[in-house]
């Protein structure tokens, strides 16, 4: 007698569909998975170890490599916990700098996504239209910090610096001719927030371009509609945040409910799902996508109107200004303290979170009153999404698995740390 047994393969270890080293031991019943048990551990940089062992202000670039797609929100929920030990408030301008970057780090994140969550479904052409509108905000962070990616740019207090008075322009080259630099440098002309609320006016439209390409496409709703689901109780129950629980239905959003910086005085929409599906869950961010863009729009007409400081006044924690400490000796002192050893911080415990695009992202410091943390803990926004991934899967087919992992939007840079 044949005798009929599942199959037990490796799905990994390497890239699929997922920032970062995953490996799922899945048990298949033909096609059909059984049992799908996720193995992390293979990206783990001890972060957390690390930021003991440093100054706090010299941990910040730290955190922008976590989430290595959501890198100001990460910032920000390291550097709120700070503030919160330290007992200060950054100025206002700074704060609507802050919200202004997270949400296009939020816009940053979810195309990013969606380029990759098409392709893992097959679907190619997305992938070069998200990176298309990704290059203009990753010039926006260029601008402000130097770097492109990880950019160190939240500090205690405050900003690193103000927005600057003109943007980067591009030259003639072999790749593009003299029309070409002509057009692109059409949005270049005026500072930052000009080129911010060009894009912040272009961008509506672009994203109805990925709509059509999407959301009717019939290929595309038999590969999300009642896939993955969860309702809206079992997500409460497994800790999701983020657009993973609002796409099952529940109204819940830091920047609404717990608000920090300047989220209270702008005024925005929490899209939610209906049936907690991956195609819910796409509709979810595609939505944020157009309310991040409304959010940047009123930040940048807040900032033009209203300039002022960046960061609060006190060389102690702030670094004086360049040119300040080449002729000033006290400035000096200030700056070499502050590079060499840091500031102390008052004893005492804090947890800050931030609605970061994939959902709670919280930072728990514990302080003896030294000049490092006495004990740092993250609290990533995947973790508690990759470990339904089981549930979510069971009775699903291989192909599915790919479309659920996707749905979640994992990087393995804050599950692993």
């Amino acid at each position: 007698m044949s005798s009929i047994r599942n199959f037990t393969l490796n799905f990994g270890p390497q890239h699929p569909s997922a920032h970062g080293v995953l490996r799922l031991i899945v048990e298949l019943d033909g096609e059909v998975v059984q049992r799908c048990d996720p193995h992390i551990g293979l990206l783990h940089r001890a972060t957390e170890k690390l930021a003991e062992t440093k100054p706090y202000n010299q941990s910040i670039g730290y955190m922008d490599r976590l989430d290595y797609v959501s890198m100001m929100c990460n910032e920000h929920g390291y550097v709120l916990a700070i503030e919160k030990l330290l007992g200060v408030t950054p100025p206002i301008r700074a704060q609507y700098i802050r919200v202004m970057f997270d949400e296009i780090t939020r816009i940053l994140n979810h195309l990013l996504w969606l380029g990759a969550h098409a392709l893992d479904l097959g679907a190619m052409a997305l992938f070069l239209y998200c990176f298309r509108e990704r290059e203009d905000l990753l010039d926006c962070y260029e601008a402000v910090s130097g770097a492109r990616m990880h950019a160190t740019y939240y500090r205690p207090g405050g900003v690193y610096r103000d927005l600057p008075n003109k943007m980067p322009q591009y030259e003639a080259s072999e790749w593009h001719n003299k029309s070409d630099v002509t057009r692109l440098n059409r949005a270049r002309e005026g500072s930052l927030l000009d080129f911010i609320e060009d894009f912040s006016k272009r961008f509506p439209a672009l994203v109805d371009e990925y709509e059509t390409l999407l959301t009717d496409n019939r290929i595309w709703k038999q590969r999300t509609v009642g896939i993955g689901v969860v309702t809206p109780a079992r997500a409460l129950q497994l800790g999701f945040t983020g657009p993973m629980l609002r796409g099952s239905g529940i109204e819940w959003d830091l920047r609404k409910k717990q608000p920090y910086a300047v989220y209270d005085k702008l005024d925005f929409d929490i899209p939610i799902g209906i049936n907690g599906d991956c195609y819910d869950r796409y509709l979810v961010r595609m939505e944020e996508l157009r309310q991040s863009n409304r959010i940047i729009t009123q930040c940048v007409e807040w900032l033009k109107k209203n300039p002022g400081p960046v960061a609060i006044d006190n060389h102690k924690i702030v670094a004086p200004k360049r040119e300040e400490m080449k002729g000033n000796m006290e400035s000096l002192i200030h700056h070499f303290k502050l590079f060499s050893e840091g500031y102390c911080v008052p004893e005492g415990e804090s947890y800050a979170a931030v609605e970061h695009p994939k959902g709670e992202f919280g930072v728990y410091l514990i302080s003896d009153g030294a000049n490092k943390p006495y004990r740092v803990k993250i609290r990533p926004a995947g973790f508690s999404h990759l470990a339904a991934l089981d549930e979510m899967c069971r009775g699903h087919m291989l192909a599915d698995l790919v479309a659920v992992l996707s749905s979640q939007d994992i990087v393995f840079g804050e599950i692993d740390r």
